[in-house]
């Protein structure tokens, strides 16, 4: 394990969660990467829309604290001096902003899941609540925390490929190609709670979110293709995005959820003037670069030609599978670091980074500028 991670932290963190109960699986993935480092303490929650149900998710899990709701979880957790240091929110979109809202004014550290909120103007609200707070906000698109993830950031930033000029990403899935029929798909196909974006908001902002973090670059504007291949749906289930980049990279976006045979097929390619790095995230521990008239050459996690940037990152030898969890994981070990020194007053090193507030608005506004673009016909739509 590579030191700087996890050895310079001591105490663990009082955490708390909103959302994430009985059956719901994203709850379970941010407990469990949250418990891997073993900085977080899980405390208290009010983990579902109803005080039964909430009651219920909290005693099967063991919480010292149980809560009806989010509010009086904010209220009380702030009064009391053990009370919770941060609070990991993993509710569908639409209650993102009112939930966080009442932890950041309480101070208490705010760690979300994506996308930021359901609306824009909610995402702008959330800005200036964490810009008025004096706690952390930490956005978990776990796909940065992926060590080879790190490493093409790395890679691209040192200018191993040169001045980027195209980029390739595509996030396709098959899970939601019949009618929904089950609670997760329920939920993310419903305007109300979701937002307007379908696969663009769900899965889209990942990818959107990729491309930015890896090659350091903001979109200036975007046309957008949405449909709605399953009848009956209110949100897009398919996207074809073109992308144009500051600096003048040009790119292109497929974000599906009824592309029959794949699963979580999270793929990008970068190319610049002297090189071209492929990633995908089904097959996350290897990385490939391929500098201009050269053989491709394989880089792989912890392995040969790998940085420090994937080594940060990085929990065991090379040749065993790290992924998913891992990734989530890394999120929450970066955001403990950020939190102990908020703690202290200590400065935070350089090479701790993780998606913020404001990353979660820009994905937010892709996701207002894909629909806004369809809508006109796929017209260009600015997001400077």
């Amino acid at each position: 394990m590579v030191s700087g991670r996890n050895e310079t932290l001591t105490g663990r963190i009082r955490l708390g969660m909103v959302g994430g109960g009985n059956d719901a699986f994203i709850g379970g993935v941010h407990r469990i990467a949250a418990r891997l480092d073993d900085h977080y303490e899980l405390v208290a929650g009010a983990l579902s829309s109803t005080p039964e149900r909430a009651r219920a998710s909290g005693e099967a899990l063991g919480l010292a604290r149980i809560y009806d709701d989010f509010k009086s979880m904010a209220i009380r957790e702030a009064r009391r001096k053990d009370g919770i240091e941060a609070v990991s929110i993993v509710t569908p979109n639409h209650m993102h902003y009112l939930a966080a809202r009442e932890f950041l004014k309480r101070g208490i550290h705010v760690i979300c899941d994506k996308p930021l909120t359901s609306t824009l103007a909610d995402a702008r609200k959330l800005v200036k609540a964490a810009e008025e707070s004096d706690a952390l906000f930490i956005l978990t698109h776990n796909y940065t925390g992926y060590p080879m993830v790190r490493q093409a950031r790395e890679m691209v930033a040192a200018g191993q490929i040169g001045k980027i000029r195209v980029v390739q990403v595509e996030y396709p899935q098959d899970w939601l190609t019949v009618e929904e029929t089950f609670k997760q798909a329920e939920w993310r196909t419903d305007p109300a709670r979701s937002g307007a974006g379908g696969s663009t908001g769900d899965i889209g902002t990942h990818a959107y979110n990729l491309a930015c973090f890896i090659t350091g670059l903001a979109v200036e504007s975007l046309a957008a293709d949405l449909q709605a291949f399953v009848p009956g749906r209110q949100v897009d289930d398919n996207a074809h995005v073109m992308l144009r980049f500051e600096g003048g990279a040009r790119g292109m976006l497929w974000s599906s959820q009824v592309a029959p045979g794949n699963e979580n097929a999270l793929k990008i390619r970068v190319f610049g003037e002297t090189g071209g790095l492929e990633w995908a995230q089904e097959d996350p521990n290897y990385l490939w670069h391929t500098p201009f008239g050269e053989p491709k050459r394989l880089i792989t996690r912890n392995g040969a030609g790998a940085g420090d940037a994937a080594a940060r990152m990085s929990r065991i030898p090379p040749g065993h599978p790290e992924g998913y969890l891992e990734g989530f994981a890394n999120i929450y070990s970066e955001a403990a670091q950020a939190i102990m020194a908020h703690r202290t007053g200590a400065a935070l090193p350089d090479e701790v980074t993780f998606p913020s507030v404001s990353d979660g608005l820009k994905g937010v506004q892709f996701v207002s500028a894909c629909v806004a673009s369809s809508k006109r016909n796929s017209a260009w739509v600015s997001l400077a």
